[in-house]
């Protein structure tokens, strides 16, 4: 399977949840994401309780507050929507600093910014310590369907092909002086997208062709299985158990 190169939210290291098999941290984060998300929104405790569990996994980890920081900032549109929510819900109204506020707006914006940063966090500890080619034979090892992971596979190894693409296309109208200052200049940019969507389209056919003259047959074959040992999966298991766990006293308290 291709897409070997290494992402830039992979962080590389030797520590235990960089040597997991990726099944089983797929398994473990998903399972631990079911959980955040079940957790009713009153029972705030436990949402702290989730991000130490997060603060443990990522010490483990050896990976440093300020990268997991940085790409938390993925969230923001998140946190925008989440933002908007007290002024536009309607609901019985509370003051807070003069301002009159929604109460179920304050909940639901609550309800989103926890369990979606919960969520970012621990996905972004995922990828920071798993390669793309070992998320991509995780899937497949936990029974995707292969022309999901196929087609996950062609797109993580092909879009950096159509970025160069369109970064070479741009360079090409500047050095012809062109320069994108209003709305007239939309038609260049329209045709340009055009025409990368055209040679994306024949390189796509071209690849296609080579890989059936080499004998694809609708499957990539597995170099390299990967496989997981009970102490690997107890040890994954460790994140959603204790998150269960948390769940169960937030619904029982």
């Amino acid at each position: 399977m291709g897409a070997g190169h290494a992402h830039r939210l992979y962080r590389h290291g030797h520590s235990p949840v960089h040597e997991l098999p990726p099944h089983c941290k797929l398994a473990a984060v998903f399972a631990f994401v079911i959980i955040v998300v079940s957790t009713p929104r009153e029972s705030m405790w436990a949402f702290g309780l989730y991000a130490v569990l997060l603060a443990a996994v990522a010490a483990a980890a050896r990976i440093p507050a300020g990268f997991l920081l940085k790409r938390l900032l993925i969230e923001i549109p998140f946190v925008a929507f989440a933002v908007l929510m007290p002024f536009v819900v309607p609901g019985d109204q509370v003051h807070v600093l003069g301002l009159s506020l929604s109460e179920p707006g304050l909940w639901g914006a609550w309800n989103v910014l926890a369990k979606g940063t919960l969520g970012v966090a621990a996905s972004v500890i995922l990828a920071s310590t798993t390669e793309l080619r070992s998320l991509l034979l995780g899937l497949q090892r936990l029974k995707l369907p292969p022309l999901l992971v196929q087609i996950a596979s062609f797109m993580i190894r092909y879009g950096d092909v159509i970025t160069d693409e369109m970064r070479r296309m741009s360079i090409a109208r500047r050095s012809r002086g062109f320069e994108a200052k209003g709305i007239r200049h939309w038609g260049v940019l329209g045709k340009s997208a055009g025409a990368l969507f055209i040679r994306s389209y024949e390189r796509g056919e071209r690849v296609h062709l080579a890989m059936v003259s080499r004998g694809y047959a609708g499957s990539m074959p597995v170099i390299d299985e990967v496989t997981a040992s009970r102490e690997q999966w107890t040890y994954a298991a460790g994140l959603p158990v204790a998150a269960l766990f948390i769940c169960l006293l937030g619904w029982t308290l």
